[in-house]
């Protein structure tokens, strides 16, 4: 009986070893034939990019970005906004190849209408967010195109580089800390807040207000709404003003802010940015006398 036992647990024993080694060969076979080999070159890429996996490249995250660069082979249509141009310098020398400049961006939130400007018509008990305010009311200043104050974009930004002014309501963005990641950009459920090129000495124009309703309608809303009177295109010499649905925009790659559209705008809509202050014109008073 013992025997019997014996010789049931020997061959048990020997069936499992060999079912166990034919699995551990088909396994390694199978391993081996569809096994991928990851390029080392990723995880140098990956190392020199700033790992904030903002997703401002386009990508999933910086991973992603350094997988893409090295499938690509080039760097050519691949940017990190977080490390700029800098840090695309350093991964081209990394990898031997070449990079091209960037012209750096930045946020910019085009809307005026402060609560002082945009004064509230009626008081929003809701939700405070920008996404559930804009599917259910205008806004409370009654603007369809303008900001509505509850701070997504603020939220969206991983650098630290927006906050909301409490006496106005709007967003202000910092112009040191901005990567131009394009997180605020995304968030914003009225397309308010734009990339622009971030201009000499941080210097930019731009017209700040995206409604598009009729000038009358428009300015009994917002006292600084574009109100479609074409006087800045008028003005400008370099076609870099163009209008079109009562709105006016400022064509930033056409622009040379020679900063002569911001005075001739009624409702002050466009703004100049970093800008040395503009010298008082001589009055009839202060003319020199003549000889």
């Amino acid at each position: 009986m013992n025997e019997f036992f014996n010789e049931t647990t020997l061959l048990s024993v020997a069936s499992l070893v060999a079912i166990g080694s034919v699995a551990a060969v088909v396994l390694y076979v199978v391993a081996q034939k569809f096994k991928v080999i990851e390029d080392p070159r990723i995880d140098q890429v990956e190392d020199l990019l700033p790992g904030a996996n903002c997703g401002g490249c386009g990508l999933a995250g910086c991973r992603a970005l350094a997988e893409a660069i090295v499938r690509e082979e080039r760097l050519e249509g691949f940017y990190c906004p977080p490390g700029g141009n800098q840090v695309m310098q350093e991964i081209a020398e990394a990898l031997g190849w070449e990079a091209g400049e960037q012209t750096p961006m930045i946020a910019v939130v085009r809307c005026s209408g402060s609560r002082e400007l945009s004064p509230p018509k009626v008081n929003y008990e809701g939700a405070m967010t920008c996404a559930f305010a804009h599917n259910l009311f205008t806004g409370e200043g009654g603007c369809p195109y303008g900001c509505l104050g509850c701070g997504d974009c603020m939220r969206a930004c991983q650098f630290d580089a927006m906050y909301m002014d409490r006496q106005t309501g709007l967003p202000v963005i910092l112009d040191d800390k901005c990567v131009a990641c394009e997180a605020c950009v995304k968030e914003c459920p009225r397309d308010i807040i734009e990339m622009r090129k971030k201009g000499k000495k941080d210097r930019r124009i731009f017209v700040s207000c995206i409604n598009m309703e009729k000038g009358g309608v428009a300015r009994r809303n917002c006292k600084v709404a574009c109100i479609g009177c074409g006087k800045c295109v008028k003005e400008c010499r370099f076609d870099a003003i163009v209008f079109e649905n009562n709105l006016a925009y400022i064509d930033f790659a056409k622009c040379t802010l020679c900063r002569k559209c911001p005075p001739v705008c009624p409702t002050n809509a466009i703004h100049e940015l970093n800008f040395p202050p503009r010298k008082p014109k001589a009055g009839k008073e202060d003319a020199p006398a003549q000889a």
